[in-house]
């Protein structure tokens, strides 16, 4: 008998070694979040006051906002998936250039209210307030500035032609890794910001 399939061929795997790989990155990405988070609401549940006296309080408008934002980003980044799976490769360029858009929009904003918080006084050296701010929402948006950087990779690929309804992948999988950086995001926002 041969090794697999019809002609001798090799079965197909279940899952493919990019998807697989991405799974196991974020298995761990998932682990470094939840010790970040682990440890701020240790902090955030031992403290009297949170935040404390003297220090800025938290943009929630511009942050609730921010946060529509990215999530529409993962709604553009669904529809590319569907797009390119259909062969509508107009669309497809077109929903990731708009999700570049998004991620950009919700880094450059949240850099904005970083400046704003600097100016008004919350620093990293703003005691375990700023330090876990700071730590936790910047691992995040170094989280979403790699996701932008690696999604660009993939909307020139996209803009060059090598995607098709049977040659998607690097689409789906820099997919997943959005999905993850839009699906922290809210966790966070509710932890940090109220």
């Amino acid at each position: 008998m041969g090794d697999g399939g019809p002609g001798g061929g090799r079965e197909a795997p279940i899952i493919s070694n990019g998807r697989l790989a991405v799974l196991i990155l974020l298995a761990g990405e998932t682990m470094l979040f939840a010790g970040f988070i682990g440890s701020f609401l240790v902090y955030k549940l031992g403290a009297p006051f949170w935040p404390p006296p003297g220090l800025p309080r938290l943009p929630i408008q511009i942050t609730w906002a921010n946060t529509f934002v990215l999530l529409a980003s993962g709604v553009t980044m669904h529809l590319a998936v569907r797009a390119v799976r259909r062969n509508r490769l107009a669309r497809m360029r077109l929903m990731l250039g708009i999700t570049v858009l998004l991620g950009t929009t919700f880094l450059v904003v949240q850099g904005r209210e970083w400046v704003r918080l600097i100016e008004h006084g919350l620093h990293l050296t703003s005691g375990t307030y700023g330090a876990t701010f700071y730590t936790l929402i910047g691992l995040h948006g170094f989280h979403v500035l790699c996701a932008v950087l690696w999604l660009l990779g993939v909307f020139a690929a996209a803009m060059a032609g090598r995607f098709t309804a049977f040659r998607y992948a690097p689409v789906e999988i820099c997919a997943i890794y959005w999905y993850f950086v839009c699906a922290v995001w809210p966790v966070l926002f509710y932890l940090v910001y109220f």
